[in-house]
């Protein structure tokens, strides 16, 4: 796991209300979220049991009802 340098914003008080991350450091966890949410639609519609059908079929009876 990757270690990252957390510098914290502070109110008044001196309680934590934000944080600042280096670029990469944010960069790898938006991809890291992107990647999981992937998996979770990926896992999600296996779960369903629906029938896989490919792309193109999709796209014509996407169309098909359009008409």
């Amino acid at each position: 796991m990757r270690q990252t340098k957390e510098r914290y914003l502070v109110d008044e008080d001196g309680t934590r209300i934000g944080v600042v991350i280096d670029i990469t450091d944010y960069e790898k966890i938006v991809e890291d979220l992107d990647e999981l949410a992937a998996i979770r639609a990926y896992d999600l519609a296996t779960a369903s049991g629906d029938e896989a059908i490919p792309f193109e079929q999709a796209i014509k009876e996407i169309e098909s009802e359009r008409e």
